[in-house]
């Protein structure tokens, strides 16, 4: 970037949704998937791709926005090339994707012509709620030209779910900790109240 204050700009926003998304994905694995697309006007719609990073070849999990288009999803890129998820994406299309819906194994590919990208675009920026408006821009506004113009950089994807999936390392993985922590906090509070018993039924010496 030639300006730096768009530079310095650009870091922070990155910085705030790394962050986010790490709040997201623990949402998610706790179980609470659906309920971060309750109001998606507004927050958005989210769902997490796993996906295996091209260098270390760990797997690598991701909250995105996204769309549904005639029973397709849709992603956008919204920092480009630069973000490791698209290039890991390239890299290695077959991901995962954690629906509000389901579990799916799919096939990830990038949509180049114009007119379809753009729909596309569009379509994942309506579903991104707040962060759209975030980075600048208002997809019910602007025109095609606007938006096209302010989207330049942005990358497009179609995942195509090839399959249902099942197992213990999807969403909600740690489900589990929400009975763990509510049995600790009421023997807490059983333990509390039986000494509160003893002290208020101990006898007063003279």
């Amino acid at each position: 970037m030639d300006n730096p204050s768009l530079a310095k700009s650009d870091q922070l926003l990155r910085a705030g949704f790394r962050y986010l998304n790490r709040f997201m994905l623990l949402l998610w694995r706790l179980g609470l998937g659906s309920w971060l697309n309750l109001w998606p006007a507004v927050l958005g719609r989210y769902m997490v791709l796993v996906h295996r990073g091209r260098k270390s070849g760990l797997l690598r999990r991701t909250p995105v926005n996204y769309c549904i288009v005639d029973g397709e999803v849709y992603c956008v890129s919204g920092f480009g090339s630069v973000a490791d998820w698209y290039r890991n994406l390239l890299a290695q299309p077959r991901v995962e994707l954690w629906l509000p819906d389901g579990w799916w194994v799919g096939e990830a590919t990038e949509i180049t012509e114009p007119s379809e990208r753009l729909a596309r675009m569009r379509d994942a920026l309506l579903g991104s709620g707040f962060a759209a408006y975030a980075a600048g821009i208002d997809p019910r506004r602007m025109s095609d030209r606007e938006l096209d113009e302010l989207t330049r950089d942005y990358r497009v994807l179609h995942i195509t779910r090839t399959q249902a999936r099942t197992g213990p390392d999807g969403p909600g993985d740690l489900a589990w900790v929400w009975p763990a922590v509510t049995q600790l906090l009421l023997a807490g509070a059983a333990l509390r109240g039986r000494r509160k018993r003893r002290i208020t039924h101990r006898p007063v010496r003279a």
